[in-house]
């Protein structure tokens, strides 16, 4: 029985990290399938077969576990580039922050800039979560404001080669590398409300001025690593909220790991329960307050987009 239950895992582990790895070689699990089946008729006519099976397993793992990280395949446009940070004192300058304008959700103008931002003119940060399905799977972005009305979005996004589609299951077997974006907010906000037509919600957070200064550090330490050493992207344990928790950590090192980091969509439930959000009230009520898809949707172009989604329900920009 632990042979079979051993045989039918390595089937179904092998055979899709084959089958993701070399999605345009099926010959290759075809052949993988042919190993498997003789290893099991080995196994079958002489009883023994844990050699043959052990064989199979070291062939796997000598081949799968030195798959490397790479900064240099053909990007999709929108993460062609991650974020790079220089700090001065309160000065920042980030390279590489996109301002696409988007004309569908798969046509955009591309824009990449260099912004400067002086972190003692931090005013706040909002935490917005994305759904286009599951309620309780989203995306997670953060978003910090300034005085001088900047605003500047941290993403934590899989960095997808120019032909391919996000796949979870490929989230799991090396598929991805991971990136970090930093963009408008009428980029890559307005990306998911108008074109995508996800359930976008903005919750402002509760952060302390050295608060926001950790986090808004974090986030560009996390640029500067990934441009020096490229990572794996993980479903799990290297996603868009299992990354931001760990860069939230800097706050409370005794932060506890919660089922909101894999049910992402129970974020704003765990933080309402830590006392993070900055509204007050109800959740139903906050919840319902945050949602911005619809008003995103009724703004013209020339609208100033962070200034309308932030505007309360009687303000006409609503």
């Amino acid at each position: 029985m632990i042979f079979w239950s051993t045989w039918v895992l390595v089937a179904g582990l092998g055979g899709t990290a084959l089958q993701v790895q070399f999605p345009r070689a099926p010959l290759v699990t075809v052949g993988f399938a042919m190993v498997l089946l003789a290893v099991a008729a080995v196994r079958v006519w002489t009883g023994a077969g844990w050699p043959a099976l052990g064989a199979v397993i070291l062939a796997l793992l000598v081949w799968y576990l030195p798959l490397t990280p790479r900064a240099d395949r053909d990007w999709a446009p929108d993460v062609a580039k991650i974020v790079r940070g220089e700090m001065v004192g309160d000065q920042v300058t980030l390279h590489n922050v996109r301002a696409f304008r988007w004309h569908s959700a798969t046509e955009a103008e591309e824009i990449w800039q260099t912004r400067r931002y002086d972190l003692s003119q931090l005013t706040g940060a909002d935490m917005l979560t994305s759904v286009w399905g599951n309620p309780k799977i989203a995306h997670l972005v953060v978003s910090f404001g300034f005085v001088d009305g900047q605003r500047v979005v941290f993403s934590v996004e899989i960095r997808r080669e120019r032909d391919e589609a996000f796949s979870s299951i490929g989230g799991f077997f090396r598929q991805f590398e991971l990136a970090l974006i930093a963009a408008d907010e009428s980029d890559i906000i307005r990306l998911r409300t108008n074109h995508r037509a996800e359930d976008v919600r903005l919750y402002p957070l509760r952060l302390t001025p050295d608060q926001l200064r950790a986090v808004f550090l974090r986030y560009v330490e996390l640029g500067n690593d990934l441009n020096a050493q490229p990572r794996w992207y993980n479903t799990v344990t290297a996603n868009c909220t299992s990354v931001v928790w760990g860069l939230v950590r800097v706050l409370d090192p005794d932060l506890p790991l919660n089922r909101a980091l894999l049910l992402s969509g129970l974020l704003p439930d765990w933080l309402y329960r830590l006392g993070v959000l900055a509204d007050t009230g109800d959740l139903a009520a906050i919840k319902a307050r945050a949602a911005i898809s619809a008003r995103a949707l009724a703004l013209p172009d020339a609208a100033d987009f962070s200034a309308a989604i932030r505007a309360p329900a009687s303000d006409p920009l609503r």
